[in-house]
C-alpha cells in the first residue's frame, strides 16, 4: 500500500511520457470505459515498477497548475539503454454532485482518456510498494482486485509464464467487476489473460455483482469463499505471495471472507499480521 504521506510525495521531480497507444479494453456496449495507455519516458531517473503508482498531473482547474491523482503501473519494460515504458490502466469516471444532483466528468481520468497517440503528460513518482516476484519459483501465488486493480497482475503473469519462462508453484488470480463486459483483460473484447488458461499452474476465477443495476456489491467474498481450501492452502504455503489491489472497499469483502475460511477474526487478524511481517502481504489499495 502507498505509504500514509503519500500526499505529501515531493513534485520536484517531474518527469514527461509520450502516449504511444490507447486502447479500448471493455467493449463498446459496456457503460464502463475502461482503457490500458502505454507511455514511452526518457527520463531514466524514473524507476517505476508493476504495482507502484506514478502520480498524473493532468491540467488544473480555477487557477491551479495541475490536477494530481494516482494510477498503477500495470506493466513496465526498458525496451533501450535510453528510453523505459510503462502501462496505465485508467477508468473514465464520473462523479455525482451531492448538491445540484448534476453529473460531472473526472478531471484526470477523462483527459488521460481523451488523449490521442503523440501528446505527452506530466508525471511523479513512484510511489508505494511494487509487487515483488519471489526468487522461488515453487511459491504459490495468490492475487486479488477489483476493476482496474487486475491491472498489475496482467503484468505479474506476464512476467511468470513469459519472461521467468512459467512457474511451478500455483498461481490464482480472483478478480471482481460490476459485471464481465466490465472485467479489464478478461472480457470477450479483450482477453489476454486466457493467453494463461493452458498454463497447469494458472486459474482465474471471475466475481461480478448479483444485482449490477442496483448497484450491490461484486461478490469477490463469495468466491474466496467458494474455493476456501485452495486459498487457505495458498496462504500457509511456505514462501507463498498475497498481492491485494483495487479500491479500499475490497477491504471489507476480502476480510469478511478470510474471517469465514480462517475460522473466526482473531485467527485471520494473527495470521494476516504474520503475513505482513514476513513481507509475504503486498496491497494497493485506493
Amino acid at each position: 500500500m502507498p505509504d500514509p504521506d503519500i500526499a505529501e510525495i515531493d513534485d520536484s521531480a517531474i518527469y514527461k511520457a509520450v502516449l504511444l497507444s490507447s486502447e479500448r479494453i471493455t467493449p463498446e456496449s459496456s457503460r464502463e470505459e475502461i482503457r490500458q495507455l502505454v507511455f514511452r519516458t526518457d527520463d531514466l531517473d524514473f524507476d517505476g515498477k508493476v504495482g507502484s503508482c506514478v502520480r498524473v498531473l493532468a491540467p488544473g482547474q480555477y487557477g491551479n497548475r495541475y490536477h494530481k491523482r494516482f494510477y498503477l503501473i500495470a506493466d513496465h519494460d526498458h525496451q533501450s539503454p535510453d528510453a523505459a515504458e510503462f502501462a496505465l490502466c485508467v477508468r473514465r469516471c464520473f462523479y455525482t454532485d451531492e448538491v445540484n444532483g448534476e453529473e460531472y466528468e473526472g478531471i484526470a481520468s477523462n483527459y488521460l482518456c481523451d488523449l490521442k497517440p503523440g501528446s505527452s503528460i506530466e508525471f511523479s513518482g513512484p510511489v508505494g510498494y511494487p509487487f515483488v516476484i519471489p526468487a522461488n519459483q515453487s511459491a504459490s501465488l495468490l492475487m486479488i482486485g477489483m476493476g482496474t486493480g487486475i491491472a498489475p497482475f496482467r503484468g505479474l503473469i506476464r512476467m511468470l509464464y513469459e519472461q521467468h519462462g512459467g512457474w511451478k508453484g500455483k498461481v490464482r488470480l480472483f478478480h471482481g467487476a460490476r459485471t464481465g463486459l466490465e472485467m479489464p483483460y478478461l472480457n470477450d473484447a479483450n482477453n489476454d489473460l486466457g493467453n494463461y488458461f493452458d498454463q497447469p499452474t494458472f486459474k482465474a476465477f471471475q466475481a461480478v455483482s448479483p444485482r449490477p443495476m442496483f448497484d450491490a456489491p461484486v461478490a469477490l467474498d463469495n468466491a474466496l469463499e467458494q474455493n476456501a481450501a485452495e486459498v487457505w492452502e495458498i496462504i500457509n504455503s511456505p514462501d507463498s505471495r498475497i498481492y491485494v489491489a483495487g479500491q479500499s472497499q475490497m477491504h471489507t469483502l476480502i476480510d469478511k471472507a478470510m474471517t469465514s475460511i480462517a475460522g473466526s477474526s482473531d485467527a485471520w487478524l494473527s495470521k494476516r499480521n504474520e503475513l505482513v511481517a514476513a513481507g509475504r502481504w503486498q496491497e494497493v489499495l485506493y
